[in-house]
Order: C-alpha cells, then structure tokens, then sequence
C-alpha cells in the first residue's frame, strides 16, 4: 500500500487527521498494512461516526481511557483506529511515542509531506531502533517487550542508548496489566522466528524479568549430552520447534502436510497450535536450575524438572492470564517432554504403549512430538552421538504415523455401552470397566471388534486381574 493510498479512504476525516505509528513506517518500507492508526485533532467519536458512514464500515468504542474507536468491514481497506491527539498537539502526540520509526506522521489531506520531527525517516534508512526520549520505556516498560519484537519484526538493530534504556526499564514490567505482557509475548510467539525475539528480549533485559527462572538458567551447565548451557539449550529448542512448524517436512516426510494443517488450528486467544508451541519450547526447560543437582561422581542432574517444570509453566501462564487451553497445553507439554526420549530404549514398541502416550499427550500430541524432536535436535554434547538422534527422529515419525492413522479414524467407538458391557459381565460398574474399555480399544485399533468379541476380551482381562 503506497502512502496516496493510505491517505485516500480517510480524507473523509478532513485536515485534523494524521495517520500515525506503524502504518506511516510500513507505509515507507513497502510492508504490508492490514491496520492504521489515526490521531484526530478533536472528537474522535465524531469522526469515527463520519468515517463509518462514508465507507458503510461498523464502529465501536476501543478504549474509554484515551476515546478510541475501531472501525472495520464496508469499503475500508485496512482496520482503523482512531484515537484524540494526545498531549494537546500532533508534536507533543509524536513525542509520546516509542520509537522514532513510529513518531512520524502523515496527514490525510493536502500535501502527502511527512511529520518527522524525531528523524524516523534516517533511521529507517538505517534499519535501527531509537527511542523516541529518554522517558517513553520506563514511562511504559511494556514497549521493551514491544521493543524486542520490533527488532525482530523489521530486522531492525537497536542502538546502544536505547537498549540502555530498556535494561532500565525491565525490572519494572510486572508493574503494568499481566494482559499486556501476555499480549506482546503472545506477537512474538507469532514471528516465523520467534526464538529470535525471545533472544532480542534478553538481550536487552526483558527475558529475565518476564521469566526469572530463564535467568537463573543462564550459564547452569548440563551433562555432557548437551553443548549448551540451560537457557542457550531453551533458545535451540524454540528454533528447532519453529523450524519444524514451518516445515514438519523436513522431518515427518510425506506427513509433513497433514501435521502443518493440525499446526495452523486454532487453541485460544486467536492462536494456532504452532504458535503455541513456541512457548511451550520457551519454557520446557524451566524448573531445571530449581531442580539441579550433582551425583557423587560428579554427573550433573536435573531429577523431576519436567513435573516441577509443569508446576512453575502453570503459575506463569497463569500470570499472564492466557486463555485456560493454552494453559492446558503448556503444561502438558512441559510435564511430557521426556517420555518419548525415555521410549527409544525401550523399543520395539507395543500399540498399547504408543495408545497410552498418545492418550497421555491428548491435549497436543503433535506439538508434543515436535518439541521432543526440537529439545534432542538441541542436545549434541560429547556424549550425544548421530545414532542417539537417528534413532530418536525414526521414533517420533513412528508415533506421529501412529496418532495420525487414530485420528483419521476417530471417534472409536466401544462396540458395547459400557453399563451395557458391565450388565453382560455380571459387574457393577467401577474403575475397571475404564480399563477394560481401554483393552476393548486396543482391539480395534488392530482390526474391527463386534460386542460378542469386546465382552471376550474383557472376561480374559478380569481372569487375570482378579483384584479389578
């Protein structure tokens, strides 16, 4: 979208309206825009009221605190929101701003001549990141989260001065709404490398106070299985899973389309599983500096830091308020991580054990398998050998064949209500009917299974469990 044709379908609002912040800068940089900001030199809902009619666009109030509307749909090109000028005029509007690339401003009538007056264009043309003063991080210290992925987003650096101000900034992040942080974490979690966002972040401070166990695993040496220390090893981890979200291929070979579809379905708050999974990579690894420790030989261990992991993963999806499935998802994830790596050694596998993990794992049985191929593809210490690897991958595309043959077959159905079944063997219902209709399935996951043969299998199975 050129800047004539930003301006074009909000010359309506006449020559007290300035396009602002993001769409100004993507604008220059011929990104795509798919929202504008506008500030408007008097009341907004008015205008907000003018633009809807002109373009036959619906309305509503988006914040109360600085009267903004959000406008969509009709004829209008790109979403729109538009909010009073703030601080009295456009200059001191701009100079509220974070980042020089997001103070410019460009009028939506008479001539397309830019405001900029913090020198947004240069530093576009250098691809950097410089605060706008030396105030607008701590005054807000959400923007270092909004900082990290912008650098990330453009491509840009950020220049020394600025990330001076943001270390300052961190310690303060917990001050402001949970939901804000949980906002800018879940836009990183969006990037194709979100792991390099999440690097960003560190790099300026944010990480450390967002999630202070990451910190804690900063320099935490591991057992000669890895070649990294605990958070360098966290950071492989979330760009192997963001490698294998964008190409399962790569690994799961002709299954790689299916699995890149499961990946794009939607968990909560507007996310995708694969985007899910970037979290869940973040923080799998969370609980290990609580739970290290050393053996008299010297070896290095990390004894129950998935089910710890699981405890600490909770409490910060909690703080940040994410929506409870993508909690659930998490968690499994962080408290599961191990089990398929602890199944390599015990090959050739049952149906029953690859049902059980998958049953176990139901919440993101994909996800799951991903992230364990992304934490072993991470682990390539003197001890770690190709073969260990090999045999780990074959694993996985076992068990993701597995869950997906299942899944193209669900729902499996018991062939005999379970009160039904309970009746025929002369039982009242209890904690065993479960197993026995886990029994019954493990059948039909091998072939069909009609009512005369489920109750066969379920008297064979109360011979021999006489205390069921």
């Amino acid at each position: 979208m050129s800047i004539q044709d930003l301006r074009a379908p909000l010359a309506v609002l006449g020559d007290r309206a300035w396009v602002v912040g993001g769409g100004v800068r993507d604008a220059l940089l011929g990104r795509p825009i798919a929202d504008v900001d506008v500030a408007f030199d008097g009341d907004a809902e008015a205008a907000a009221g003018r633009l809807a009619r002109a373009h036959g666009a619906s309305r509503f109030p988006l914040s109360s605190a600085f009267g903004a509307w959000r406008l969509s749909g009709g004829t209008l090109p790109v979403q729109v929101d538009i909010t009073p000028v703030q601080g009295g005029s456009l200059a001191a509007d701009l100079a509220l701003r974070d980042v020089t690339v997001n103070a410019m401003a460009l009028p939506v009538t008479g001539p397309a001549e830019i405001v900029d007056p913090h020198g947004g264009r240069a530093d576009l043309g250098a691809r950097r990141l410089r605060a706008v003063g030396v105030d607008v991080l701590r005054a807000d210290p959400v923007r270092v989260l909004r900082l990290a992925r912008l650098a990330e987003q453009l491509g840009f650096d950020i220049v020394p001065g600025t990330v001076a101000l943001a270390r300052a900034a961190s310690p303060h992040l917990w001050e402001k709404a949970p939901e804000r942080l949980r906002d800018e974490v879940y836009r990183m979690m969006c990037l194709p490398a979100a792991w390099r966002a999440f690097a960003r972040l560190d790099a300026i401070g944010g990480l450390a106070v967002l999630v202070p166990e990451l910190d804690r695993a900063r320099g935490l040496d591991q057992s000669d299985y890895h070649h990294m220390d605990v958070l360098g090893h966290t950071l492989e981890v979330a760009e192997h899973c963001c490698a294998l979200r964008a190409d399962p291929a790569s690994v799961f070979r002709a299954d790689g389309p299916a699995i890149a579809a499961i990946l794009d379905e939607r968990v909560g708050d507007g996310l995708t599983r694969g985007q899910v999974l970037a979290l869940s990579a973040l923080v799998h690894d969370i609980a290990k500096p609580a739970a290290r420790g050393e053996l008299p030989n010297g070896r290095v261990t990390f004894f129950h830091h998935d089910r710890l992991g699981a405890e600490m993963a909770d409490d910060l999806a909690r703080r940040l308020r994410t929506a409870t499935r993508i909690r659930e998802v998490v968690v499994m994830c962080v408290a599961e991580h191990l089990q398929l790596g602890f199944m390599v050694h015990r090959q050739p596998l049952s149906m029953r054990t690859l049902d059980e993990y998958l049953r176990r794992t139901a919440a993101a049985p994909v996800e799951m398998i991903l992230l364990t191929v992304a934490d072993r593809l991470a682990t390539r210490g003197p001890r770690s050998s190709e073969i260990q690897i090999t045999r780990h991958l074959a694993l996985a595309r076992q068990v993701m064949r597995t869950y997906l043959d299942i899944r193209a077959r669900e729902p499996i159905l018991a062939p005999i209500p379970g009160d039904v079944l309970a009746r025929r063997l002369g039982r009242p219902p209890g904690p065993w009917l479960a197993q026995v209709l886990a029994e019954i399935r493990i059948a039909q996951l091998g072939g069909p299974v009609d009512a005369r043969r489920a109750v066969r299998i379920s008297e064979r199975w109360l011979a021999t469990h006489p205390d069921a």
